[in-house]
């Protein structure tokens, strides 16, 4: 199904935040952001089928172990990780939603605070699902900075963004991170990139299916 491809904020901002009063920050950190993103999970044949289940499944056949899922959102990847995966979001209501779904996450405020989620090595992979095209090159650069000491050496990160049809649904979206794109985030933050595919269906269909994804799978050495 799929398409292989072989291989500064301001301080006042926790971690992986969008800068405060950017308009990455403002367009995704409120309520009818959280509403929109519930919105979408139910509309359609999503309501019908599950649609979900590629995408559960390619999480799963990656062998992640412990997750840290930043940028969780209302948990959709999150509640597919394994047991003790931890979700940070800038989101509070985001945040709130997947909570009350029984999964474990918080703001990323909280998890600067936090001594045991933010100890050195906690995690066995970050997972990074759009994210990076809501921000600007340099935060999207910050965000991985910041939350990386979170995984183990040797651990996995995993960098997911929508493909053409994907990016413009979103008005939100400010910048297309195509495979060049996560390429140079995973080299510029010195992983070790294994493999990038499109998902699920080969690159072509992302022009017109807004649900095909890049995905990027590095080692952190």
């Amino acid at each position: 199904m799929s398409e292989v491809h072989e291989p500064q904020q301001p301080d006042s901002a926790a971690p992986g935040s969008p800068a405060p009063g950017s308009a990455a920050g403002e367009a995704t950190a409120g309520a009818s952001y959280t509403e929109r993103l519930v919105t979408l999970e139910q509309s359609g044949l999503k309501r019908l089928l599950p649609t979900q289940a590629p995408y559960r499944w390619n999480l799963r056949r990656l062998r992640l172990g412990r997750v840290l899922d930043v940028g969780c959102g209302v948990g959709r990847n999150l509640q597919h990780c394994a047991p003790g995966s931890v979700g940070v979001d800038h989101n509070e209501t985001s945040v709130a939603t997947a909570r009350a779904r029984g999964l474990e996450a918080c703001t990323a405020a909280e998890f600067e605070s936090d001594p045991e989620l933010g100890r050195p090595g906690a995690f066995d992979s970050l997972l990074v699902a759009h994210v990076l095209e809501h921000l600007d090159a340099a935060t999207g650069a910050q965000l991985l900075k910041s939350y990386l000491p979170s995984v183990r050496q040797g651990g996995r990160v995993v960098l997911i963004t929508p493909q053409p049809a994907g990016y413009r649904s979103d008005p939100t979206h400010v910048r297309l991170v195509d495979f060049d794109g996560l390429r140079e985030h995973a080299e510029n933050a010195g992983l070790t990139v294994l493999r990038s595919y499109s998902f699920p269906f080969p690159e072509m269909a992302g022009r017109v299916f807004k649900y095909n994804e890049y995905v990027l799978v590095a080692r952190l050495s």
